[in-house]
């Protein structure tokens, strides 16, 4: 059990690192700050000034080791372009990502999962071949698609929400459904599947043909049994949740993590946008971390192969 834990604890801070050296690789590589930052007339004199005093003109691989010893000391930089800790920028921002992020992540999953496991246990029915269709359609739809579709529909056809701002709880229900319903199609997909694997095998038949009530065979034998993969795509959800928030911020000008991330990327703000990636890489391998941890203890043959 323990050397299962540290193995997936130093696989989760490999994946962090790795993480950490792409992004601080590919950044330096996809433009010059100062030229973004002073902008295309300033005088050279000015670009190599500005590059010195952030450190812009050492090599790469100093600048790299400089990066790590600052962050495993707590230290993440400072924004270039607020002057102010970049750390301090993106919890700021971090209140207005979760108003979004909570309430769709449990809409997934009052939704998904109730009617994937519903469809599974009416397969052929008129309900179930609703849930298909339904799943196909959220999940098949790009986000930034389907922001626009809702926008379209509910802001300038119909005139009932907002489209796009922060100022009342209205306006965070547009970027919500944006987020949730492609996931809420993912899991009843998932769920559905997963459950109608379950009924199938022979425990659940022996169950029944012993007499047990048939609730009790759903709640006690096959929600358990597939809880394995429903498991997964919701530590995958919950880890992409922050990810998934840029497109739906950018569309509703939500001011968001996601949102910083997009403008600071297009402002070249290196120390923002490194610590925005750090944080969604965090809660990506933590929810992974998390599920693997969930594997261990639903199904123990897993432990056990994986000490091998």
């Amino acid at each position: 059990m323990l050397r299962f834990f540290l193995i997936r604890i130093l696989r989760a801070l490999v994946t962090i690192l790795a993480v950490l050296t792409f992004a601080f690789v590919v950044l330096r590589m996809s433009g010059d700050p100062a030229q973004v930052m002073l902008g295309p007339d300033v005088p050279q004199e000015s670009v190599d000034a500005f590059r010195h005093a952030w450190g812009l003109d050492q090599p790469l691989w100093i600048q790299y080791i400089s990066y790590l010893k600052a962050i495993f000391t707590g230290d993440f930089g400072v924004s270039m372009r607020d002057k102010a800790s970049a750390l301090q920028l993106v919890i700021d921002r971090i209140p207005a990502t979760l108003e979004l992020t909570i309430p769709a992540l449990l809409l997934k999953l009052v939704i998904g999962i109730p009617a994937g496991v519903y469809a599974a246990l009416h397969r052929q029915s008129a309900v179930d071949r609703g849930v298909i269709l339904a799943a196909i359609f959220g999940f098949t739809i790009p986000s930034f698609v389907m922001g626009l579709l809702l926008v379209l529909i509910f802001s300038i056809i119909l005139g009932l929400l907002p489209s796009g701002g922060q100022d009342t709880w209205q306006h965070a229900i547009l970027p919500i459904l944006t987020m949730s319903i492609g996931g809420i199609g993912i899991l009843a997909r998932f769920s559905r599947s997963a459950m109608i694997e379950v009924m199938g095998q022979p425990y659940i038949r022996t169950a029944s043909a012993k007499g047990m009530n048939w609730a009790d065979v759903v709640w006690r034998h096959a929600l358990p049994n597939a809880a394995v993969p429903i498991v997964t795509i919701v530590g995958f959800m919950v880890g992409s949740l922050i990810a998934g928030a840029v497109v739906v911020e950018s569309i509703f000008s939500w001011p968001g993590i996601g949102r910083l991330l997009v403008v600071s990327v297009s402002n070249r703000d290196l120390a923002v946008v490194q610590c925005i990636l750090l944080v969604i890489a965090a809660a990506m391998v933590v929810s992974n971390l998390i599920v693997d941890l969930m594997y261990g203890w639903l199904d123990p043959r897993l432990r056990s192969h994986s000490a091998h």
